[in-house]
């Protein structure tokens, strides 16, 4: 029932370059973790040219490849002295305590400094002006074709980065010839993410935050609701960024709320609510005309495994504070359709209020629970050396 280790870690790569400020990579599932260790794939700093080329060719890249995803690897981090002392001396700096030697000035924000410091011989990488020339690997790699590769990427910021998200997206897509991945997965560009309603007196309130994907930090930017009423009423509300949840690159929060202190909207209880749309600087934004998604949970199960039953389990408290789990929800097959030889099936059931729930599947007679279900919020910020 679970995805596979792999997915998480390619997953994992696609989101933490875009938090810090790369390209959208293209994202797939389906991968299969491996049982036992395959040929290392990562070149040692030490070894020759010849050496770097076999490795990358083994997984279907080129010379002019191997340049390009050595480059977009190095914009970020550097090489730390511990597992490298011969390349990285102690540096006895009181800002530098784990004591890395970066590939670029900007180590943590990605950009093409590694190409255009290496081309116009500012560079400090050690893998470059290193003083063991045997271990300046990056130094090889980058000249190998007479810089050629190099300089382009020092020329165009946007080359980079679209060549890094075409070599990045095959990087994480190279899997055994026995293994069929999904298609690209693409996310929601708008997504609610709200909170039961709740009754005070006479009034309705309603909260919880609106998720924007892909915005560019934009301090003019208008959010809005929209919703009808029961008696024919149309309201409004400009909505304020989320100052809980941290905006990143790739997604921007906002809150159900008219200020920073009042995190919900109030609404008459008669009139109610029967429509929300949201407008991003006047634009509307209902997923092309089908709106805002319902509270769907979507379940993925590597085909093979035989679930007979699936359902959600909440844990609620006795008056005596005893907790317990009492099944809540049934998930359903989702229809195949064609797509019949994709590595995962899917369940998917409408959570209409929330809880703490555990996801609980019978199979092959077992019954297996993951949980609880924690919503995927944001991911700290690109950390700043």
């Amino acid at each position: 029932m679970s995805v596979a280790v792999a997915d998480l870690l390619a997953l994992g790569l696609v989101l933490a370059i875009e938090k810090c400020g790369g390209p959208q990579i293209a994202f797939r599932g389906g991968r299969i973790d491996a049982e036992e260790p395959n040929i290392p794939g990562v070149p040692e700093p030490q070894q020759d040219l010849d050496s770097h080329i076999a490795s990358f060719a083994r997984q279907g890249f080129t010379k002019e490849e191997m340049i390009g995803l050595v480059a977009c690897g190095h914009t970020f981090g550097g090489v730390q002295h511990d597992p490298f002392p011969d390349i990285v001396p102690e540096l006895n700096d009181p800002h530098n305590v784990e004591t890395v030697a970066h590939f670029d000035s900007t180590s943590t924000s990605f950009d093409n400094n590694i190409a255009t410091e290496y081309i116009n011989g500012t560079t400090l990488n050690p893998l470059v002006v290193g003083t063991n020339a045997t271990t300046n690997s990056d130094q090889r790699i980058f000249s190998s074709d007479g810089n050629v590769t190099m300089l382009s990427f020092a020329k165009s910021s946007q080359h980079f980065a679209s060549t890094c998200a075409d070599l990045f997206a095959r990087m994480i897509d190279t899997v055994p010839s026995g293994v069929q991945l999904t298609e690209v997965i693409t996310l929601l560009p708008v997504k609610p993410e709200l909170q039961p309603l709740t009754i005070d007196g006479d009034i309705l309130q309603f909260a919880g935050l609106i998720r924007f994907w892909n915005l560019t930090e934009n301090p003019d930017r208008v959010v809005q609701i929209i919703w009808d009423d029961h008696i024919g009423g149309v309201h409004n509300l400009t909505l304020l960024p989320s100052q809980e949840r941290t905006p990143g690159n790739f997604m921007t929060w906002y809150d159900l709320g008219p200020t920073e202190d009042v995190e919900f909207l109030s609404l008459d209880a008669t009139a109610g609510i029967t429509n929300m749309q949201f407008t991003l600087d006047g634009k509307l934004e209902d997923q092309g005309s089908v709106g805002p998604p319902a509270a769907k949970f979507d379940v993925a199960v590597r085909r093979g495994v035989n679930v007979t039953r699936m359902y959600t389990e909440d844990e609620v408290k006795d008056a005596t504070g005893h907790g317990f789990l009492v099944e809540r929800y049934s998930f359903s097959p989702v229809e195949p359709g064609a797509a019949t030889n994709t590595p995962y099936a899917f369940w998917t059931a409408n959570l209409t209020q929330n809880a703490t729930s555990y996801v609980t599947a019978e199979i092959d007679g077992a019954k297996i629970s993951v949980g609880p279900i924690a919503a995927f919020i944001a991911l700290p910020s690109c950390p700043k050396l």
